[in-house]
């Protein structure tokens, strides 16, 4: 407790000789944090075995079985088979209607699943930059004491340089983690896109076969 409490001391010490700027940042590393554990969260809760997804549709479309189809996708909660879903509820119609719900229907997927990367994006571009004029208004307190006080007393202008670190050091240290989170959760995000685009292929291919059958008889 003892180290705690002594590293909680040297954090608020540095925090109140950041000078203001170390507000605007401390309200980004709280949005930041707190918008990567709901996108691990988020992410965590969709994440399915694609391959076994794809095994048990095929399963129920290759037996005809298309409101199974559609049940089983409800039941995957997972941008991928709600993708399917949307396909399924067209069979029947044309591929260029089927091909647009598709369509529709992984935009809208998208639009879910990267929510909030543009705030993540935001805070690491912005994080360094109010570190950056933490730097300007420190190093100009500096300067100001070194002409009122000149070389007489170097503590004046060790406190504008002293802010000048801290600021600096403290957007970088909230936009390097900020960054990597965005560009994990935009990797992550891909994946699942080109899973949906695989599935997808694989179901038109499915539904051709399934209408052609059914006019031959």
């Amino acid at each position: 407790m003892d180290f705690l409490s002594q590293i909680g001391g040297t954090l608020v010490d540095y925090f109140i000789k950041g000078s203001i700027v170390m507000w605007p940042l401390l309200l980004a590393s709280i949005l930041g944090v707190a918008l990567i554990i709901e996108r691990i969260l988020a992410l965590r809760k969709i994440k399915i075995n694609t391959a076994e997804f794809i095994s048990n549709l095929r399963s129920h479309l290759m037996n005809n079985k298309i409101k199974e189809a559609v049940q089983y996708c409800d039941s995957t909660k997972s941008p991928v088979a709600a993708v399917i879903k949307a396909a399924l509820l067209r069979f029947g119609r044309s591929e260029e209607d089927i091909q647009t719900a598709i369509e529709v229907a992984a935009v809208h997927e998208v639009g879910r699943l990267e929510r909030g990367l543009t705030i993540l994006a935001t805070i690491a571009n912005i994080a360094p930059l109010l570190g950056f004029l933490g730097t300007v208004t420190g190093m100009i307190r500096s300067f100001d004491a070194l002409a009122k006080a000149g070389l007489g007393n170097p503590a004046a202008v060790a406190s504008g340089i002293s802010e000048a670190l801290i600021t600096t050091a403290a957007g970088l240290i909230i936009a390097i983690p900020v960054q990597f989170a965005h560009n994990f959760f935009t990797a992550r995000i891909s994946a699942i896109v080109r899973d949906m685009e695989i599935v997808a292929g694989m179901l038109l291919e499915i539904l051709k076969e399934l209408t052609a059958k059914s006019e031959q008889k």
